[in-house]
């Protein structure tokens, strides 16, 4: 991959870790243990010759006695652009904020894509120390253009302490991705930084140039790789090494996720065109081109947020692809109203050999201030539901009223 910045080789890093204890089943027989543990590498690591189990996941516990047909499946939960704030605004109550989407996030891998940086490094790449609380039209909230765009323009650097990445995996989160356009506003070190506490945190990581993140959970390895239009990422808009490094991770798990940072943005980018994006003088990428190449390569789940707002789904080659999951936290830096405060949880069953056994939608909608939470509305459902048919035609995912999820024709 090309790029500035080297992923560097991780040891373990125990984010999706979990032990299940079998009860008893039938005149005292024990159910076998379910063990679930997290390894992070670079592509160029080989596979480990064996793991020891990690401390247990932060997240809540999963039921006793597996079923045969639980092991043979594992379910994702997935959320778009997740940051707690930006030092110095900051949520008076870290460690709760999430509380009132938690039930909904619970699942054998979380995953979520860290829109920053976890940090306390003070260069920033813009010009003043912190962001113009007054945003120019031009620009969605949460969005920082290009350093070599006109200085007029806002520059928006997002960082808050290291130590929020517990108050993360307290949330249930256990793989973040940092494939995206904040990773690395603090420079290298920055970015080092955010590496050292999600692993002190216990929180896999992924979307650094060369990067194969491995969990296992409910005895199955998925493999997650994120990607974004960045040398300081694994780059999206370099389709051949895109590819190679989608199937050198279908080799070494028999689940695969893909997440890309791509498309333009604001209210106005909620449909997939099919053609390449741009926003604030960048290219973000074709979407759908490079979505349909990760499937081909071998990914089973795409996953995408960027356009900070929700976009459509569809099925290729029978794997799901989500275009956008929209905002899912921020505090005082995502929520804006309209569609750009509506977002929602994609929970996803997939099988060992990673095919699509099942999947919801669960609306949320962000507080003006930024924190999700419930939407008995379901706008969000509703809204992805439009824009899935209005893109896919027959191609897209179809929604039932409780956000069932079933492929075209089922």
């Amino acid at each position: 991959m090309t790029g500035g910045y080297r992923g560097r080789h991780h040891g373990p890093a125990g984010g999706a870790s979990r032990l299940a204890v079998g009860g008893l089943l039938l005149a005292g027989a024990v159910a076998a243990a379910s063990i679930a543990w997290a390894v992070t590498r670079s592509d160029s690591s080989p596979p480990p010759a064996a793991a020891a189990p990690s401390p247990p996941s932060p997240s809540p516990s999963p039921s006793p006695s597996p079923s045969s047909s639980a092991l043979r499946s594992v379910t994702i939960a997935a959320v778009g652009d997740t940051m707690l704030g930006h030092t110095p605004i900051l949520p008076p109550d870290p460690a709760t904020y999430l509380d009132g989407v938690r039930g909904a996030l619970r699942a054998p891998i979380v995953f979520g894509n860290l829109e920053g940086t976890l940090t306390d490094a003070s260069g920033s790449k813009c010009a003043t120390p912190k962001p113009s609380p007054t945003r120019t039209p031009s620009l969605s909230p949460g969005h920082s253009p290009s350093p070599s765009l006109s200085p007029r323009r806002l520059c928006y650097a997002f960082r808050v302490p290291p130590s929020y990445a517990s108050d993360l995996a307290k949330a249930g989160f256990t793989v973040l991705n940092n494939a995206n356009n904040h990773s690395y506003d603090f420079g290298a070190a920055g970015q080092q930084q955010t590496v050292d506490s999600l692993d002190a945190a216990h929180i896999a990581h992924t979307g650094l140039p060369g990067q194969i993140t491995v969990v296992r959970a409910k005895r199955i390895r998925v493999a997650f790789v994120g990607f974004a239009p960045y040398g300081f990422t694994a780059s999206l808009l370099d389709l051949s090494g895109a590819r190679a490094l989608i199937r050198a991770a279908d080799r070494r798990a028999g689940v695969v996720v893909v997440y890309m940072h791509a498309g333009a943005e604001g209210s106005g980018a909620v449909h997939v065109t099919g053609f390449e994006e741009h926003f604030a003088g960048e290219d973000r990428g074709n979407p759908r081109a490079f979505a349909h190449a990760a499937v081909d390569a071998g990914a089973d789940l795409v996953i995408a947020s960027g356009p900070h707002v929700l976009r459509g789904m569809e099925f290729y080659r029978g794997r799901l692809i989500a275009y956008s999951l929209g905002n899912f936290a921020g505090y005082h830096n995502f929520s804006d109203g309209g569609d750009l405060s509506l977002s929602a949880i994609l929970r996803v069953t997939l099988a060992k050999d990673g095919s699509f056994g099942g999947g919801r939608l669960v609306s949320l909608r962000l507080s003006p201030e930024g924190r999700p939470g419930p939407d008995p509305s379901h706008a969000a459902l509703e809204l992805v539901a439009s824009l899935s048919r209005a893109d896919f035609g027959r191609r897209a995912a179809r929604f039932w009223p409780s956000g069932i999820i079933r492929r075209p024709g089922r």
